[in-house]
């Protein structure tokens, strides 16, 4: 019998911070999409303010709308979020170089301070995105290792996927004018 309780006290301890760690993976995600609602929600505004400006510029703002839209329907924590967001930040990379070509919305007081939003939030992003994985990092190596390895099987705990860079990220967007 005491061999029996020893052995459950020896498992409470490891499944209890593996409870704790992954408990903080998933409120870190729950920070990286709050700030993609936020880029999400700025995007009408940035949209509207620019439609006026960029007549022959609809194929983008079309883009950047419908990108906002699978982000807004792809369910919370899945790979189709994750994708969806990396989209609506390439074709909103492909704004910001058709916005430099139109000095009048570049200089719109509205446009300007969405932009600054925008800026302020591209950044969050990044900084929340980096948060949630080294997070993940500390709870992917603890379920790695031994015996946390054990635990984790027995348990089913799970390795958590990394944000990386969008493929072609390391290329700038290219716009073309004709």
């Amino acid at each position: 019998m005491v061999l029996l309780l020893s052995a459950g006290a020896s498992l409470i301890g490891p499944y209890n911070h593996m409870v704790t760690l992954d408990q903080k993976v998933e409120s870190q995600w729950a920070q990286v999409e709050n700030v993609y609602q936020r880029r999400a929600d700025l995007i009408p505004n940035l949209v509207n303010v620019a439609k006026g400006y960029m007549k022959h510029e609809k194929d983008i703002l079309t883009e950047l709308a419908e990108a906002r839209s699978r982000y807004a329907g792809a369910p919370k924590g899945s790979p189709d979020k994750v994708q969806a967001a990396n989209q609506m930040e390439s074709v909103l990379s492909r704004l910001l170089v058709i916005v430099e070509n139109y000095p009048n919305l570049k200089a719109d007081r509205t446009m300007q301070s969405l932009m600054d939003e925008l800026a302020g939030t591209e950044n969050r992003i990044s900084v929340e995105r980096h948060r949630y994985n080294e997070i993940a990092k500390d709870f992917n190596t603890e379920i790695l290792k031994f015996p946390g390895s054990l635990y984790a099987s027995i348990f089913h705990f799970k390795k958590r996927a990394y944000f990386e860079a969008a493929r072609g990220a390391e290329k700038a967007p290219e716009v073309k004018f004709e």
